[in-house]
């Protein structure tokens, strides 16, 4: 995937679907396993998530804590719990597949928030060094504006998209028009995606992206009512948990 990735703009428009931490329900979320059991399964790509451990590492993991209380950000990479990958083995799992959602965990309210944004710039290391036809496949997301601000400052070939929960949320109290607001500030820092969370996306929504070559990639869906709906209203990507129910749900299997 690269600049030129914008299944809107095609006339073969398909919405994609992309594995919620791999495939959830078949093993462990963002687990090497659950990303080849996406591919399996015939998603067109995953999401993943990478926070920082105590020595520097990028662990594929979702929470700021571990399921027995510490910090992933105290731990060192070779005290994680078995099976955790790390960003690099993740990447190597997903080879082949059309998109790889890489979304960096640096939110404020998280006890391993990095103001610096020194995790960011590790994380955008580790993808240049990937070649330039994997890097293609990329899109870098993250809630926190300014830390995806900083991949489109050290990588303007990347695609980066900002996670919002919905228009209220990218756009300042009172504002006229949220979803106006919200897709011109994603244009005006220069990203190529917006991911609301499903229950937001309106039509107004997509054909306001859309009119700004700004790609709508929601999360995370999982019924097969709603993941028709959100395709036939035109959006480039849908998250979910069942990858086969939603590749089902599309027609696009069984």
């Amino acid at each position: 995937m690269g600049k030129d990735f914008f299944p809107h703009r095609k006339d073969n428009f398909v919405t994609l679907v992309i594995g919620h931490r791999g495939a959830p329900r078949v093993a462990p979320e963002n687990t090497v396993a659950a990303f080849r059991a996406a591919a399996d399964l015939g998603a067109d790509g995953v999401e993943l998530d990478v926070r920082r451990t105590a020595d520097g590492r990028l662990a594929v993991v979702h929470d700021a804590h571990l399921p027995d209380g510490r910090a992933v950000a105290e731990v060192r990479g070779d005290d994680l719990p078995p099976g955790t990958a790390e960003l690099g083995a993740a990447l190597d799992a997903c080879a082949g597949m059309a998109l790889v959602n890489v979304e960096i965990k640096n939110w404020p309210d998280d006890v391993d928030f990095d103001p610096t944004l020194g995790h960011v710039d590790a994380v955008v290391a580790e993808l240049l060094a990937r070649p330039a036809a994997e890097r293609a496949r990329f899109v870098v997301s993250c809630f926190h504006l300014p830390s995806v601000d900083r991949v489109r400052e050290l990588a303007p070939d990347l695609v980066t998209g900002w996670l919002v929960v919905g228009p209220a949320n990218g756009a300042p109290p009172g504002a006229p028009d949220p979803v106006a607001t919200l897709v011109a500030e994603v244009v005006d820092h220069g990203h190529q995606a917006v991911h609301p969370h499903h229950a937001f996306v309106t039509p107004e929504l997509v054909k306001s992206a859309h009119a700004e070559e700004v790609a709508v990639n929601c999360w995370t869906c999982d019924d097969p009512d709603r993941i028709r709906w959100l395709a036939d209203v035109g959006v480039d990507a849908i998250v979910t948990n069942v990858p086969d129910v939603a590749l089902a749900a599309l027609g696009r299997r069984g």
